[in-house]
């Protein structure tokens, strides 16, 4: 009698070691390894770039743009979001992300749990769309997209939400919003069947991003003293730092996401850097127009919105059509962050939905404009309807989800911290301690 591969992962759960005798020597998301170390080499190295990015990268971007009262806090949520989610996607995580259902059906919308806790992950074994990879390293890589996703949204919340929420919170998202929206769209699910093109996770990671933060704004409201008292950046040399180290982790993040040292990751790499550069422009331009003055929070702020907006494109276009995307992107999100902001009056503290959401959005239509097959096969039959569809499946669910999950946080450890810890600052009541002791 066969059994299925989610009936064996149920059962890992409970007797990990019964169950463990009745897995096949692969899984059917699995493949022998036929191991090439050029490859290898690669992954190994944008592994290592794009943790980089979460940490110290995103913890110094935004670490930087908070008051410094909450310095501290800001940064704790970049390093917990990459403690905690490493054990997640260990114990369950991957297998909900890339596993396979025994119902076929089931699998167009989630993995399964033929892989908790990495059972039948070893030496020998690769992921079947990548047999010239380790498992265990793809395990590590996809890890890392694992973790910077539900980071971003810390920028949305920043200066206001209880640790203990964060952790919740994030705990729940990864599980119940991430790795789904992961499989649809890398792991053979509907929307990979849709033939929409994510190449290194526009929609993925920062639509989803983007949207949940947009939703936790809203359903925790405005900070203390919105719109009244100072809450001007304590430190932008902190939030340059942090931008810089993302762009350069950005070049694992989309170059790695070739899984190969080819033409294909060549062309990632230029066209991310080309972006960069055309999204800090516009942003600047825009602020130099209407401000008659470029900022420097300006300048890293557009750079990032290029990257966000290059990311579903990045080996999909060639140089032109990335210079065009950055542009676009940057200029798009500055709108979002300027006017659009301020017309609803949320208060996205450091503007996770005006650049990633707004820039995951523009990026991943354009790459239905731009995509070309003479760059990579695999953008043959791009259109701008199949990337609207993916971006409207991942947005319904990302929301839907969210708000449901902070409506759990909200019953058990509560969202907000008190007015008057608000006031002090999360760092001191939070975690009892100060970025400086006088």
């Amino acid at each position: 009698m066969r059994i299925s591969a989610t009936l064996i992962g149920l059962a890992a759960l409970a007797l990990p070691g019964a169950a463990m005798a009745a897995v096949p020597d692969l899984l059917r998301h699995q493949a022998p390894l036929a191991l090439d170390p050029a490859a290898t080499a690669w992954i190994l190295t944008s592994t290592a770039l794009v943790l980089l990015m979460t940490v110290p990268g995103l913890a110094l971007f935004y670490g930087g743009m908070v008051r410094k009262k909450n310095v501290l806090a800001t940064l704790a949520q970049s390093f917990a979001a990459a403690l905690l989610i490493t054990v997640l996607w260990f114990a369950v995580g991957y297998s909900l992300a890339f596993g396979t259902a025994g119902d076929a059906g089931l699998n167009r919308f989630v993995g399964s749990l033929d892989s908790v806790f990495l059972r039948g992950v070893g030496v020998e074994t690769a992921w079947a769309g990548a047999p010239g990879l380790p498992e265990a390293l793809w395990v590590a890589y996809q890890l890392t997209f694992a973790i910077i996703t539900p980071a971003l949204i810390a920028g949305a919340v920043a200066e206001r939400m209880k640790f203990s929420a964060f952790l919740l919170f994030i705990g729940l998202w990864h599980l119940i919003v991430y790795a789904p929206v992961c499989h649809w769209v890398w792991s053979g699910g509907f929307l990979s069947d849709a033939g929409v093109l994510d190449f290194a996770g526009g929609a993925v990671v920062h639509v989803n991003s983007g949207v949940a933060g947009l939703v936790c704004a809203v359903m925790l409201g405005r900070r203390t003293g919105f719109g009244r008292d100072n809450m001007a950046p304590h430190n932008l040399g902190l939030t340059l730092i942090g931008a810089a180290l993302l762009w350069v982790g950005w070049i694992g993040f989309n170059a790695g996401s070739a899984w190969a040292p080819d033409a294909i990751a060549a062309q990632a790499l230029l066209g991310s850097l080309v972006a960069a550069a055309t999204g800090g422009i516009g942003w600047a331009a825009a602020e130099w127009i209407t401000r008659k003055q470029p900022t420097l929070l300006g300048l890293v702020s557009g750079a990032i919105a290029g990257l966000v907006a290059v990311t579903p494109a990045a080996g999909f276009v060639d140089s032109s059509g990335a210079f065009v995307i950055g542009l676009i992107g940057g200029v798009a999100c500055w709108f979002a962050v300027v006017f659009i902001k301020r017309w609803l009056r949320y208060d996205d503290s450091l503007d996770v939905f005006g650049i990633h959401g707004v820039g995951g959005l523009v990026g991943a239509v354009l790459t239905g404009v731009f995509a070309s097959a003479a760059v990579n096969p695999a953008a043959e039959g791009a259109n701008v309807l199949s990337q609207l569809w993916g971006l409207g499946a991942v947005i319904a669910w990302s929301a839907v989800a969210t708000f449901a999950i902070l409506w759990v946080c909200k019953l058990t450890t509560g969202l907000r911290v008190s007015e008057s810890d608000e006031r002090q600052g999360l760092d001191l009541t939070q975690h009892g301690e100060a970025m400086h002791d006088s």
